[in-house]
């Protein structure tokens, strides 16, 4: 009887010290509560991330703009071809109010990303992602995942996987104009990969 006692014990302190770890883990750079089901209509998760020169970024700071949120990897196909029309749309509707911003999701570090943001010209804002800022964001299944938050701090569209420029240009005109809950599209997501098949 006494071990069953001391198993139970044992038992229950594990899972409070996993239910603690996974808090701590959860809230590094989260600091809004998780979306629930697809998220639109949803006021988007805050959450404060590094940029590619350590400057703290906090999403709500963006409040009164509207932002094209873009979770990517630089071994991310389908992400390499939507850069170059994010950094297009952030010219043409940035004096409206539109601010893209790409959350790098690449394990490798800080330095993988900002080399490629180099060779690629990035022009608009990168944050160096982690998994709490994921997770408060569904998860982030595949990549590229798009969110179009209008100017309240909205979510109006969730985009998986690559898309067109028409669906693209829709999502911003939406989030400009604080349409409130357009849909979710699910394209064709990259599939999340180990480190190995990333190389």
């Amino acid at each position: 009887m006494k071990r069953d006692n001391l198993v139970l014990v044992l038992v229950i302190v594990v899972v409070i010290a996993m239910v603690f770890f996974a808090g701590r883990h959860r809230r590094a750079g989260a600091t809004g509560p998780a979306l629930q089901g697809d998220g639109i209509g949803a006021q988007a998760p805050d959450f404060t991330l590094p940029t590619l020169d350590g400057k703290q970024v906090k999403l709500s700071s963006y409040r009164g703009k509207a932002v094209l949120l873009n979770f990517w990897a630089t071994w991310c196909g389908p992400c390499k071809i939507e850069i170059p029309w994010f950094m297009d749309y952030e010219k043409q509707y940035g004096s409206q109010g539109l601010v893209v911003v790409g959350v790098a999701m690449d394990d490798g570090g800080q330095k993988d990303v900002i080399q490629f943001a180099k060779d690629m010209k990035i022009d608009y804002t990168v944050l160096i992602g982690n998994d709490a800022v994921a997770d408060q964001y569904g998860g982030v299944a595949g990549l590229p995942t798009t969110f179009y938050v209008d100017r309240d701090g909205k979510i109006v569209k969730k985009v998986q996987g690559l898309t067109g420029h028409s669906e693209i240009e829709e999502g911003i005109k939406a989030a400009l104009a604080n349409k409130g809950a357009v849909e979710q599209t699910e394209a064709s997501p990259a599939p999340a990969t180990s480190d190995s098949a990333k190389k």
